[in-house]
């Protein structure tokens, strides 16, 4: 695992609450129904996006190789380094002192990162080179500007 948080991430700040409205159900994309009463409580980001506070840290996406797995160039990151990588995980990982954002494949030995775009090749392994996953990514934040 990463032991420091890379530069450029933004750190998880313990104890910041920012509560923001939560509308209870759930919004159609298609037609819109009719209205119904709302139910709004309060909910923290927080609360809803971390589970290790103290592991945590966000780092925006750069570039389209996972825009087919949903993270977009801009998105926000929630990365996770108290969790341990599965195969199909989505990962921070740092190649050869270089930083990516790859789908974790390990199968029957095999460990490849694998590009959420078919225009972007798979990272294969050669003796000699380094791969150490830095966190898990949770969520995608996305901004509509």
């Amino acid at each position: 695992m990463y032991s420091s948080i890379p530069s450029g991430a933004i750190a998880f700040h313990p104890g910041a609450r920012l509560r923001l409205a939560w509308v209870e159900g759930t919004v159609p994309a298609g037609f819109p129904s009719p209205a119904a009463d709302f139910v709004v409580k309060r909910h923290d980001l927080n609360e809803l996006l971390i589970t290790h506070p103290a592991a945590t840290f966000m780092w925006e996406a750069r570039g389209l190789s996972m825009i087919d797995l949903g993270i977009a160039n801009g998105d926000i990151l929630v990365v996770n380094r108290a969790l341990t990588p599965v195969h199909k995980c989505i990962v921070i990982a740092e190649v050869d002192g270089d930083f990516t954002v790859k789908q974790f494949y390990k199968r029957n030995g095999l460990v490849q990162l694998r590009s959420g775009n078919p225009t972007f090749a798979p990272i294969l392994f050669r003796d000699g080179q380094t791969l150490t996953i830095c966190g898990v990514v949770t969520a995608a934040i996305k901004r509509f500007r």
